[in-house]
């Protein structure tokens, strides 16, 4: 059974035990072909790389994949391990309507862990939740998918949340395979919860979350400790967005104050003023929140940066999403399909944040009718001569890792009119 249980799968879903360090080509092999041996003409992990890849260049759709893998020349096709057709040795790339059939059948919740990051030396895991508007359908609601960030923002998995269920059954699902040991886990008021609380520490994750309305009685014990004696406090100041933002922390050790919420060790009281730039409009915010983080293991300061951390999902996750791929105007709806394309979205951001970018539109040259033909597979890697990206295919005579480091390793016809080589 898949872990995306909205809709079970026939294939067993593939271990994730040692494939931490592992190229995405040999990962990508432990996820089993849905198709019937009979009549299959293209390798299975060359249909998911040619997608990754689509999705890496700035294509939003499965339709702008096939148009990618169709403009795609034949040096890029064989880096990908396309289909070899004819006496001359032709590369076919698969139609967009196999490229969709094909994720339609596989295992979602297989594709999506195979395309993760490893959350092992992270030291902070941010766990949220975003809904895909642009997959509601008349008799079904949208889909609602809670993925984990490291702070890097790099996403480790993704699930979708059940119909008529929210995130909280979702929780500890989505972090059983992973190794949490010393990882500070926050999420935001929903996911305060004893039951999450007991999983972390049976994992040795520590972990820091938001308190809100939905506890009453710890809220209110939150708010009535003595903030004003309380003398370990950080502030920082922030200018940027057409906004100005002072944030200031305070910390307390909660020991003999009362506070009925099992491993809390800490509590922290954040408070944000921000003001406009244009307007000077000023707006106040004050978050509380508990942590089983000791003040030797966390100050003032530090339990600020986790804070920053989680919301840094928002921005650098959902906001991605949402702005580059637009992903809320998308009309994905059919079967796994909308889950499917929003891996392959987190995995392009991922792939672009390790690379050292931190504008995704700008990295995957994202164009308004979809990706920019006659572009090759390394379109949306940096085109700083510095950075070294490996290219991964399956391609029975080449390697199945290919490493470049300057442009003038380089033999893709992917130079534009500009001058500059997008690899």
């Amino acid at each position: 059974m898949c872990r995306q249980s909205v809709t079970p799968c026939l294939v067993k879903l593939p271990a994730l035990a040692g494939l931490a360090g592992l190229p995405l080509t040999e990962r990508l092999v432990r996820l089993p072909d849905p198709r019937r041996p009979r009549g299959v003409r293209h390798p299975f992990v060359s249909v998911l790389l040619i997608a990754a890849c689509a999705v890496l260049a700035g294509a939003r759709s499965y339709a702008a994949i096939g148009q990618w893998a169709a403009e795609a020349p034949q040096d890029t096709l064989t880096r990908l391990g396309a289909r070899v057709a004819t006496a001359l040795a032709v590369r076919i790339p698969p139609s967009g309507a196999t490229i969709r059939r094909v994720f339609s059948a596989a295992c979602p919740g297989g594709l999506v862990d195979l395309l993760g990051t490893d959350p092992a030396g992270t030291d902070a895991l941010a766990v949220d939740g975003k809904t895909a508007r642009g997959s509601r359908r008349r008799a079904a609601p949208a889909a609602h998918l809670l993925a984990a960030m490291t702070r890097r923002g790099e996403t480790v998995a993704q699930l979708r949340v059940p119909d008529k269920t929210n995130e909280i059954a979702c929780f500890t699902r989505l972090l059983s395979p992973y190794d949490l040991a010393g990882v500070v886990v926050t999420a935001d008021a929903l996911h305060t919860q004893r039951g999450h609380v007991h999983f972390l520490h049976e994992k040795g994750a520590r972990f820091l979350l938001v308190v809100k309305d939905n506890q009453p009685t710890l809220f209110k014990t939150l708010r009535s400790l003595p903030w004003k004696h309380v003398t370990a406090r950080h502030a920082d100041r922030d200018v940027g967005h057409g906004r100005r933002e002072l944030r200031g922390v305070k910390a307390l050790t909660v020991t003999g104050f009362g506070v009925d919420f099992p491993g809390v060790v800490q509590a922290a009281r954040i408070m944000r003023f921000r003001t406009d730039a244009t307007t000077g409009w000023l707006t106040r915010k004050t978050i509380y929140a508990v942590t089983d983080l000791a003040s030797k293991e966390a100050s003032p300061q530090r339990l600020g940066q986790l804070a920053r951390s989680h919301w840094g999902i928002e921005n650098q996750l959902h906001h991605a999403r949402d702005r580059t791929f637009h992903e809320d105007d998308s009309k994905i709806r059919t079967r796994n399909l909308p889950r499917v394309m929003a891996g392959l979205r987190n995995h392009a951001i991922s792939t672009l944040r390790r690379a050292g970018h931190r504008n995704i539109a700008a990295a995957s040259a994202t164009s308004p009718t979809g990706p920019t033909p006659g572009r090759s597979t390394s379109s949306a890697c940096p085109d700083q001569q510095t950075h070294k990206i490996t290219r991964l295919c399956n391609s029975p005579v080449r390697s199945r890792q290919a490493e470049f480091s300057t442009e003038a390793d380089c033999s893709a016809p992917c130079r534009p009119p500009t001058g500059r080589c997008w690899c």
